[in-house]
C-alpha cells in the first residue's frame, strides 16, 4: 500500500506504466464529473463516487485480482484499512465479473490510514483493504477510485 498526497504523485509515477496517467488525470480532475465509471485511456476506468461513511463493522474487506486501485479522496475524510491478503481470512468465491474478492472478521495486525482531501492510497492485488470508515463522525466523501490493470 501507498498513502501520500497528489502533490507527491510524480514520485510513485515509474512504478507502472499507466501511472502517471492516472496521476495525471486526477490533477486535472473536473468536481464536475458525475458519480460512475468513465474510461480514461491507458486500460483504466475511474470510478466516482460520492457517499457518507460508516463505522467499520458495516465495511466488508475486498482484494482484487486484475486491477490496482488508487483511491483518491476529493473531499471529505475517511479511514481506510490495509493488511496482506495472508493474514484475511473467509474469503467468498472469487467474482471474476467485478474483480472481487471479499473476506470476513478482523486480521492481526491491520494499518489503518486516514485520508483527507487531495490524498490517495494504492492497493496492490496483495493488499486487503476496507475503505469508507468513519474517523470522527459520519462524513460526506467524493472519491475517485482509478483501476489500473496489472501487467501480466
Amino acid at each position: 500500500m501507498i498513502a501520500d498526497t497528489l502533490v507527491n504523485a510524480p514520485l510513485y509515477a515509474g512504478l507502472h506504466p499507466a501511472f502517471a496517467h492516472a496521476f495525471a488525470w486526477l490533477a486535472a480532475f473536473d468536481p464536475a464529473t458525475p458519480d460512475g465509471n468513465h474510461p480514461i485511456g491507458h486500460g483504466c476506468e475511474a470510478r466516482v463516487m460520492s457517499y457518507r461513511t460508516a463505522g467499520a463493522d458495516t465495511k466488508r474487506w475486498e482484494s482484487h485480482r486484475r486491477y490496482i486501485d488508487i483511491q483518491y479522496v476529493v473531499s471529505g475524510r475517511e479511514r481506510m484499512d490495509v493488511a496482506h491478503i495472508s493474514s484475511l481470512a473467509g474469503a467468498t468465491p472469487y467474482d471474476d465479473a467485478n474483480d472481487v474478492l471479499f473476506y470476513e472478521g478482523a486480521p492481526a495486525g491491520a494499518t489503518a490510514a486516514l485520508v483527507e482531501a487531495g490524498a490517495f492510497t494504492v492497493f496492490f492485488p496483495h493488499d486487503g483493504h476496507r475503505p469508507s470508515i468513519v474517523i470522527d463522525a459520519p462524513t460526506d466523501v467524493r472519491k475517485v477510485v482509478i483501476k489500473v490493470p496489472v501487467l501480466a
